[in-house]
């Protein structure tokens, strides 16, 4: 049977206020009241809950974080910059997924009334910004990793889409490549917009296949282009799985790599170096993503002020055999 606070109580001969006080280490309680509870304690095995804790100190000392769901390919890498800065901090975490939709906003919006944690770091899940932006002006501190080129009224950490881009198209161009096929995600993606911005800028004549960020929008536009005799002579795709199927379906076609077609993905996803050949990418910095977000919020319940304007990350363009 689990230990209770009010069994501590009972067998320190004290209140249950004074157990919490002396568990909260508040300086109410004198010396000897509280090596007596404290005695009583470790001698019973009483673990406070983190909740109790929390609670008793006006703070939960856990971070939340909102995110679509854990099947996009870069979230892992974001996650994981979260993670190591928040446990640095003594800070813990609790992850929501917006795999059900509304029922699942619904179920997050009551932990947020419930106070389960003392601040948000969210990947925005689709049309749940208005909601987040009311949180925060009730009082929720929020940071947004990616904003998609929205920019709310709150901290943001966002990574430069459209000059990764650009930076794609100008080593395409480069390298004597002037058919591009550009094989895109989910066209109402602010960041699929810029992507695209970015690499017209540079190569203005260029095939766009319309594409979700999937390995099979990527085979399907190569294979379909090719059945429709389209002349490319290299493909731009907005994210890593979109350009590992790209390379499928040229291996399948019998085209080479990159003599006949140069390949280049978006993401630096760490399938990126081990893709036949490996593939040229746009690296987006998801674990510093991630961390710096996480640091932004930690320091903003700290007492300093988040910066007005989102802190930009850039992109750089890592060179492999599918377009060197």
């Amino acid at each position: 049977m689990r230990v209770t606070i009010a069994d501590v109580a009972r067998e320190a001969g004290v209140s249950k206020t004074t157990v919490s006080r002396v568990i909260n280490t508040r300086s109410e309680v004198d010396r000897a009241t509280a090596a007596r509870v404290r005695s009583v304690i470790g001698r019973l095995g009483y673990v406070p809950s983190s909740g109790a804790v929390g609670l008793a100190r006006g703070t939960s000392r856990t971070l939340g974080m909102l995110v679509p769901s854990l099947t996009w390919s870069w979230i892992a890498e974001v996650l994981q910059g979260v993670v190591d800065t928040v446990e640095a901090a003594g800070y813990g975490l609790l992850l929501y997924t917006c795999n059900r939709g509304t029922e699942s906003v619904e179920r997050f919006a009551s932990q947020v009334s419930a106070r389960a944690f003392d601040g948000l770091l969210v990947v925005e899940p689709e049309n749940t910004l208005d909601t987040i932006a009311a949180m925060h002006r009730g009082g929720l501190p929020v940071v947004l990793i990616d904003d998609r080129g929205r920019h709310p009224a709150f901290p943001s950490v966002v990574t430069t889409n459209h000059e990764g881009a650009a930076g794609a198209a100008r080593h395409l161009r480069a390298g004597g490549r002037r058919r591009p096929l550009v094989i895109t995600g989910p066209g109402h993606f602010p960041c699929v917009q810029d992507r695209l911005r970015g690499f017209a800028s540079v190569l203005p004549e260029h095939v766009v296949a319309p594409g979700d960020f999937t390995e099979r929008a990527g085979r399907d536009a190569v294979e379909r282009h090719l059945a429709a005799g389209t002349p490319f002579d290299s493909v731009f795709a907005h994210n890593d799985l979109s350009a590992a199927g790209a390379l499928r379906a040229l291996r399948a076609a019998g085209r080479t790599v990159p003599d006949d077609v140069a390949v280049i993905g978006f993401d630096d996803l760490p399938m990126a170096r081990h893709t036949e050949p490996p593939l040229t990418t746009v690296r987006q910095p998801a674990g510093l993503l991630g961390e710096t977000a996480a640091r932004m919020l930690l320091g903003h319940l700290g007492g300093v002020r988040a910066p007005d304007e989102p802190v930009v990350l850039p992109t750089d363009l890592v060179v492999r055999r599918s377009a060197p």
